[in-house]
C-alpha cells in the first residue's frame, strides 16, 4: 500500500443524513454491545478462575468469548461513531483493518468451533481414549491452530487487496468488507477472487464438514446407546450444535447479501450487519451459560459467593 493510498477516504452512504432517530439507534446498539461484552467477559471469567473448568471443552470455549468480544468491538465503536457523525468516513488504511479483524473474528470461529466438534466427538465416541487423544500438549496444538491459521490467512487475502488500484470510494453499507473494496478497484484481480475461494473453503467449508461429519459419528454412537447415555450427550452437544447452526445462518445470509448487495435495500444491509456481527457474540455465551450445566453450577456458585460479601460488607 503506497501512501497516496493511505490518504484515501472511504464514504458509507448507508447512515443516510443524522436524524434524532440516531440517538435512539444508538442507545440500542450500545447496549447489545455493552451485554455483548459483560456476557463474553463473565464466562471468560467463570472458566478463568474455577479450576473444574480447566478442560479441554472450556478451554476451546474462552477461546470463542475471546473471538466474540474481537468481533464486536472491530465493528460496533465505529458504527456508533457514525451515528453521531454528519460524515461517515473511514480511511483507506482503517477499512483495511476493520476488514482484517472481521474475517479473522468469521474464520476464527469455525475454525474454534470445528476443534469443539472434534472434542465432543472424542469425548463421547471415544471416551476410554479420551486423555490419551486430547492432551493438554495437542489441546495447545489445535488452539495455537485455530488463530495462526486464519491470522496469516486473512492478512495475506487483506495484502493482495490493499495492491489493487481504487477507482471508487463510496460503499452501500455499514462497514467494510473485503468483496466490497474488490468491487471499489479499478481492475479485476483473478488472484485476489481464486485466493478468496480457496481461504473461504479452507477457513469455514472445511470446518464446516468437519462439525457435520463429527456429529454425524456422535449421532450414529448415541442412537446405538442407551436413553440416558443418549440425554447426556444431548445436553452436553446442544449448546455447541446451537451456536454451530446460529453462525452458519447468520455468515451465510452475510456471504448472499454480500454477492447480491446491489438488489437489496439498505434496510436489509443492517439487518444483516447486526445479526452477523452483533447478535452471535451476545447470544453464544448465554446459550453455554443456560445449557452447560457445569458453567450453570460454577455461575450459581458464583452468584452466591458475591451476595455473601455482600451480607458481610
Amino acid at each position: 500500500m503506497n501512501h497516496s493510498s493511505l490518504d484515501i477516504t472511504i464514504i458509507f452512504t448507508s447512515y443516510g443524513s443524522f436524524r434524532p432517530l440516531n440517538y435512539f439507534f444508538l442507545f440500542l446498539a450500545l447496549i447489545f454491545y455493552i451485554l455483548s461484552v459483560f456476557s463474553n467477559v463473565f464466562l471468560m471469567l467463570v472458566i478463568y478462575f474455577e479450576s473444574s473448568l480447566h478442560k479441554p471443552m472450556y478451554i476451546f470455549l474462552f477461546n470463542f468469548a475471546v473471538n466474540g468480544l474481537i468481533g464486536s468491538s472491530t465493528v460496533w465503536p465505529k458504527i456508533m461513531e457514525n451515528l453521531l457523525a454528519d460524515t461517515h468516513t473511514m480511511s483507506f488504511l482503517a477499512c483495511f483493518v476493520q476488514v482484517f479483524w472481521g474475517y479473522f473474528y468469521i474464520c476464527s470461529a469455525f475454525t474454534t468451533l470445528s476443534v469443539m466438534a472434534y472434542d465432543r466427538y472424542v469425548s463421547i465416541c471415544k471416551p476410554l481414549l479420551y486423555h490419551t487423544i486430547m492432551t493438554p500438549g495437542r489441546v495447545k496444538a489445535l488452539l495455537t491452530a485455530t488463530n495462526i491459521i486464519p491470522l496469516f490467512s486473512i492478512a495475506f487475502l487483506v495484502y493482495l487487496t490493499s495492491t489493487l488500484p481504487m477507482c471508487k470510494y463510496t460503499i452501500h453499507k455499514l462497514v467494510c468488507d473485503n468483496l466490497t473494496l474488490v468491487k471499489l478497484s479499478c481492475v479485476k484481480s483473478v488472484l485476489v477472487n481464486l485466493y478468496g475461494i480457496f481461504t473461504a473453503t479452507t477457513l469455514v467449508g472445511f470446518p464446516c464438514f468437519t462439525v457435520i461429519l463429527s456429529y454425524a459419528k456422535i449421532l450414529s454412537v448415541c442412537l446405538k446407546a442407551s436413553k440416558d447415555a443418549q440425554k447426556k450427550a444431548l445436553s452436553t452437544c446442544s449448546p455447541h450444535l446451537i451456536t454451530f447452526i446460529n453462525f452458519s445462518l447468520a455468515s451465510l445470509v452475510s456471504v448472499i447479501y454480500n454477492r447480491y448487495s446491489e438488489f437489496l435495500p439498505a434496510e436489509v444491509n443492517i439487518l444483516f450487519t447486526v445479526d452477523t456481527v452483533l447478535i452471535p457474540p451476545l447470544l453464544h455465551p448465554v446459550i453455554y451459560g443456560i445449557r452447560t450445566q457445569e458453567i450453570r453450577k460454577c455461575f450459581l456458585k458464583t452468584v452466591r459467593k458475591r451476595e455473601r460479601l455482600f451480607r458481610i460488607f
